[in-house]
């Protein structure tokens, strides 16, 4: 099977994979805003319409400026996010449908992810602030503790299906699902997807005993566009996950689009409620226990993958 099983349909269709990346963001956000209010004993739907009213909130809010602010990188770092995780959805198949059968698809997402490292940094940095540019550098860490494990994560799949294409990976999963066979592999993706949203308990640059970290000098549009692009980094990593280790729109009596998105907003749901139950790791933590013990977990299973591909041979 090949990449070339997928349809990839005109450019004309960006903007409604635009709009569908922000439906499923803010699907996200409202399912964490009632998970919120069940916890605080109030009604789950008071806190599923905070999205809606935060989101009224910041754009009739006057932004704020800093001294002597970076201006041009402020914009660049808080715009970007937005546009990256939809550079990111341009190689996920929805069903047998994609915006980019990239026959390196694999390695895009990576160089998108790797993009977020100067975004983030660039959203610290521009305000000329010292809380946010500590954040700033918080992300750099963090992102130094992650990245390899995540390379060599989403690597499993793609040597598992001989290609680096997503639709490759997609089509490999026909028989059983990825995440069956490399638990390994796709749990530290997952974790990943919470370290590049910077979300618990990866969260540490916007932390609140910085302020904010990377949010404390943001208000106004600039705000909303830095909490839209955190989600809409949730939900572009959930939606690739699903591609290299759920098996895409693979599914009984459903179509396959519908398949994808019921296993995108299942996962999102997931990692919103377990982002929820975990205690914010320090970054000065996070790296030794990133490479010490998950990145040689990782190998392993890339091993294990290797192995099994030859021994199919």
């Amino acid at each position: 099977m090949t990449g070339s099983s997928l349809t990839q349909v005109s450019a004309a269709w960006v903007p409604l994979a635009a709009v569908l990346l922000l439906a499923v963001a803010a699907a996200g956000a409202a399912f964490d805003g009632a998970v919120a209010a069940r916890a605080e004993g109030r009604p789950w739907q008071h806190g599923a319409g905070v999205p809606v009213a935060e989101t009224a909130r910041l754009l009739r809010q006057r932004r704020r400026r800093t001294v002597a602010a970076d201006r041009p990188l402020e914009l660049v770092g808080t715009g970007g996010l937005v546009v990256v995780a939809l550079l990111m959805v341009v190689v996920v198949p929805l069903g047998r449908w994609t915006l980019g059968d990239l026959p390196v698809g694999i390695v895009w997402f990576n160089a998108m992810d790797v993009v977020v490292w100067a975004l983030v940094w660039l959203a610290g940095w521009g305000p000329n602030s010292a809380h946010a540019l500590v954040g700033g550098y918080r992300f750099l860490a963090q992102a130094l503790a992650y990245e390899l494990p995540l390379m060599f994560a989403i690597t499993a799949p793609a040597v598992a299906a001989g290609s680096l294409a997503v639709g490759d990976v997609v089509a490999a999963q026909e028989g059983l699902w990825f995440a069956v066979w490399m638990p390994v592999a796709f749990l530290v993706f997952c974790g990943a997807v919470l370290a590049f949203s910077v979300r618990a308990p990866f969260s540490a640059p916007a932390g609140t005993d910085l302020a904010g970290g990377v949010l404390a000098d943001s208000s106004g549009i600039d705000r909303w566009l830095l909490l839209a692009g955190r989600w809409a980094l949730m939900a572009a990593g959930s939606a690739f996950a699903v591609a290299v280790f759920l098996g895409g729109g693979h599914g009984p009596l459903l179509p396959a689009w519908l398949w994808s998105l019921v296993k995108t907003a299942a996962l999102l749901a997931a990692l919103v409620w377990v982002r929820r139950r975990l205690p914010t790791v320090r970054p000065d933590r996070l790296l030794p226990f990133g490479w010490v013990v998950v990145l040689p977990l990782v190998l392993l299973q890339l091993l294990v993958v290797a192995v099994v591909v030859v021994g199919r041979g």
